[in-house]
């Protein structure tokens, strides 16, 4: 029997969006990966203390900024 054109347009949708959705399980599965990779590998970041002259600086540019 010959499949109508509503049946070819099911078809084509169902596997266009079978595709989308097993790329996009792949891309979440290999993006899971890359981040234990580099929780693994990168260096653990030093909790260092603000000095109060930091704070100084940061608080005189938000004044400054927000200046008219």
């Amino acid at each position: 029997m010959e499949e109508s054109l509503l049946e070819l347009g099911t078809m084509l949708m169902i596997a266009g969006m079978g595709t989308v959705f097993v790329f996009l399980t792949v891309l979440v599965g290999a993006m899971s990966l890359m981040a234990t990779v580099v929780k693994r590998f990168q260096p653990a970041v030093a909790d260092d203390q603000v000095t109060f002259e930091e704070v100084a600086a940061i608080a005189a540019a938000i004044r400054r900024h927000r200046q008219p």
